[in-house]
């Protein structure tokens, strides 16, 4: 029988689907109770790009992607949708679009995360006076309550990542989206809400604290949507959707879809969810995610850790009263620039890259840029190849590359040193550029640190389908998912980081002369 026909006979639940809408893959994992990999579909993620510096998703076309990869995975995997015990979604965060309540009609295409549109607007309120006043006061109010929750705002800076500055920005340049909203007929959603609104057929309008602490939005300290901040950027409070747990029968999808209505038991971002396929489900844990970018995750457990420049709190998951924090620092641009080097040929398969870089003994002085720093701190940040000579060669070039991944990884590493009061325990790393050696080695060396990879680099699908499985039953508990992890590789310091100090400094001048272009 085809893959989603409806059939009266009853069948055992055999499998959980996790599928994760990355930035730029769709995937779908079919997993068994031994989360083996039992079927598997991807398809690229088309991105739009408008003007310069914006960054879009066409909403049908990715509705078209995600249905797709499920019915191909079930169908690749020799399994009957009625087969499914649950869905679990993760997806990429502070991707955003609104549409009409009334008529499900979106006012724009999604605005990616990687959306560039408010520097100008960023520029403006980084400069302006009444963030300074907003500073003093709630330095303030830090040192006569010494409470941690105004810590955060007392060096509030806006960034273009912010879901919040781009969300300002819809509200002042789309006229329709503002006259909806003075209604209360417009609709705010990250991709997880708007997948289930129309998985749902529009009986499910929803989203998780994974992802809504994601948007910049949300009072991780409240566990509300931001009032306060919403006034500030004159963005309407009536728009956002409930919070849900994380972990949580969210309905099911429409029989329409795939012939029979598949129960969707969790949806959550896609670091938290890495996070959770990792099993860093204690504190000091830590996940490394080298995909489209970078991202280092600490879970902190009970306690929330205040905003620290480079580094910012997070809901990691809520399944019924338990509540995990993490605490995340990011770095932009890694795959995004390993994939803009393949498009320009200076290498053929992403494999060779590894080898390429470890053929040479240095990078000959070159030194790579990417487009954006550690946490997106410079919008006008020049991407560029620095140190170039007439002797340097495509292995120069694309070293250079993946040591600016790792120098950005030991940065990132020393300010979490320095400033997450924790005991770092596990490090373990995922996502596509993971599967390069010389980044995992040269990373293991600068921070003097193990790193574990597991045998399965796609953990945000396999984050959500734990989450689906814990909340239907397929698996009963945290503990039974720790010994279903399968590790890969294990690389252990050989190098003493010293060794790497004058490419280092190198790397950093180059990174001075590139800021604010």
């Amino acid at each position: 029988m085809p893959c989603g026909q409806p059939d009266s006979g009853a069948a055992p639940a055999r499998c959980v689907l996790g599928v994760d809408v990355g930035s730029t893959v769709v995937k779908c994992h079919v997993y068994d109770r031994a989360a083996a990999v039992r079927g598997f579909n991807c398809r690229e993620v088309e991105s739009l790009y408008p003007r310069p510096g914006w960054v879009e998703l066409d909403p049908e076309v990715l509705w078209s992607q995600f249905i797709g990869v499920i019915k191909e995975a079930v169908q690749a995997a020799g399994l009957h949708m009625r087969q499914i015990a649950g869905l679990g979604i993760s997806t990429q965060r502070g991707t955003f679009i609104t549409w009409h309540k009334r008529t499900g009609k979106p006012f724009h295409n999604f605005i990616s995360w990687q959306d560039l549109r408010s520097a100008e607007l960023v520029n403006s309120w980084n400069k302006s006076l009444l963030l300074k006043v907003i500073h003093i006061i709630f330095t303030v109010l830090h040192f006569l309550t010494g409470n941690d929750r105004y810590l955060a705002p007392s060096f509030l800076t806006f960034s273009t990542h912010q879901t919040s500055m781009k969300l300002s920005w819809v509200f002042k340049n789309i006229h329709e989206a503002e006259e909806a909203a003075k209604k209360n007929n417009c609709c705010f959603g990250t991709v997880d809400t708007w997948l289930l609104y129309r998985l749902t057929k529009g009986s499910v309008y929803a989203t998780d604290y994974s992802n809504a602490s994601s948007t910049g939005i949300f009072e991780p300290f409240m566990k509300c949507w931001n009032p306060t901040l919403c006034n500030l950027l004159s963005i309407p409070m009536s728009i956002y959707p409930p919070v849900k747990d994380t972990s949580f029968n969210f309905g099911s999808t429409d029989s329409e879809i795939f012939g029979v209505p598949i129960p969707i038991m969790a949806v959550v971002a896609d670091q938290q969810s890495a996070m959770f396929g990792e099993c860093c489900f204690h504190p000091g844990d830590v996940k490394l995610t080298m995909g489209t970018g970078g991202f280092w995750n600490v879970n902190t457990g009970e306690h929330l850790f205040a905003s620290r420049r480079s580094l910012y709190p997070l809901i990691g998951w809520k399944i019924g009263e338990e509540v995990v924090y993490l605490t995340e620092g990011s770095i932009s641009d890694i795959g995004t620039a390993i994939k803009w080097a393949q498009d320009i040929g200076l290498f053929t398969n992403i494999d060779e890259t590894a080898e390429m870089a470890q053929s040479i003994a240095d990078s000959q002085g070159v030194c790579f840029i990417p487009g954006l720093q550690v946490s997106g701190c410079d919008p006008y940040l020049c991407a560029s190849f620095m140190g170039l000579k007439p002797s340097t060669n495509r292995n120069h070039l694309v070293r250079a590359m993946l040591e600016s991944v790792a120098f950005r990884n030991k940065l990132l590493y020393d300010i979490i040193v320095k400033k997450v009061h924790i005991p770092l325990r596990t490090i373990r790393a995922d996502g596509g550029v993971s599967n390069n050696s010389f980044v995992m080695q040269m990373t293991s060396d600068l921070i003097n640190k193990k790193i574990e990879k597991p045998a399965n680099a796609d953990m945000s699908s396999l984050g959500a389908a734990f989450l689906a499985g814990l909340a239907s039953g397929f698996w009963t508990d945290k503990e039974q998912l720790k010994k279903l992890r399968r590790i890969e590789a294990v690389f252990e310091p050989q190098k003493d980081s010293e060794e790497y100090k004058p490419a280092m400094d190198a790397w950093l001048q180059a990174m001075k002369h590139s800021r604010h272009w």
